[in-house]
């Protein structure tokens, strides 16, 4: 089992140890982390301040929105307070406590923009059936489903990390994840590699297959339609959505599923970058400002608390 060392606390690295890299990445990180917000906490309210916008549709969209500010919020504003008050200490409870809600909202992310996918695919290749099958009792299955599996894979995985010693408590981060965590171990890992692989197949590699899947009869029902106007204007929102969900998925692969990874380097950073910050901040650009209603409905709720502040 090698050399037991139950440590109390853990130094994070950050993205740099140069003083220089270390501003930038603060502007970078502090802007993306408050325009991912700014996006997403206004996508919530217009569509939960819009009758019009009550559907199967928009409850997703703003569950994804509810579930981008969780994830990115367990991990930037703990590391930009680290960058000012030049502390880069966390206990031990509350690395696990941030490694269980990363994995807990980033995998409820990923099985959630599958079903939001599956409700695409509903409402252009099954337009007659889509408000038969898509009830209430369904669709708040399709939420309740990511929440609740998310969550018991992350119990897995943090139950299991409570087990281990480590040799180091310096991780080459900056947050506590998950492989970085594994590799500082001093103990037997095999099984917490193994369940990486499996429990992330099924949170993870599915979603991202079934999604990938999903839009081919989508790109049909689109090629068919009469309109060239129409066509392109299809294939512009639905390449948008593949290319964020492939930034996303092909990201969090390159990271976890790349068996030749013995040490966490600078790809995998970078790599970590654009799935924490970079695709949280995009979803509601590519979500919501591409649609006409929803764009509508945040042009009304501006516009009335413009109006309502002199009030």
């Amino acid at each position: 089992m090698g050399n037991h060392t139950q440590v109390s606390e853990f130094i994070l690295l950050g993205l740099s140890e140069q003083p220089l890299h270390r501003q930038i990445f603060f502007g970078l990180s502090f802007g993306l982390y408050l325009i991912g917000c700014m996006g997403n906490l206004l996508t919530i309210l217009a569509i939960v301040r819009d009758p019009h916008l009550h559907s199967p549709m928009y409850f997703l969209l703003s569950n994804l929105s509810l579930l981008d500010i969780c994830f990115t919020s367990t991990t930037i504003p703990k590391m930009l307070v680290n960058h000012m008050c030049e502390n880069t200490t966390i206990s031990f409870s509350a690395c696990l406590a941030q490694m269980y809600f990363f994995i807990a909202f980033g995998a409820a992310d990923s099985i959630l923009l599958s079903a939001m996918a599956y409700d695409c695919y509903l409402a252009i290749c099954c337009p007659l059936h889509y408000v038969t099958i898509m009830s209430i009792l369904w669709c708040a299955s399709l939420v309740l489903i990511p929440w609740i599996s998310a969550n018991l894979v992350s119990m897995v995985h943090t139950i299991l990390m409570i087990h281990l010693s480590f040799c180091t408590n310096r991780i080459p981060h900056f947050f506590c994840d998950l492989n970085a965590l594994i590799k500082l171990s001093c103990s037997d890992t095999q099984v917490n590699e193994m369940l990486v692989l499996v429990l992330g197949g099924s949170v993870v590699l599915i979603p991202f297959v079934y999604i990938m899947a999903s839009y081919t009869p989508i790109a049909v029902a689109v090629w068919k339609l009469p309109s060239a106007q129409g066509r392109w204007k299809a294939f512009s929102t639905c390449g948008s959505h593949l290319c964020v969900v492939s930034l996303f998925y092909g990201t969090i692969i390159g990271v976890y599923f790349n068996p030749a990874s013995t040490q966490t380097t600078q790809k995998d950073m970078a790599a970590t970058v654009m799935y924490t910050m970079v695709t949280p901040m995009l979803n509601p650009f590519i979500y919501s400002l591409r649609n006409r209603d929803l764009k509508g409905a945040l042009g009304r709720l501006l516009r009335r608390n413009h109006f309502a502040k002199p009030l």
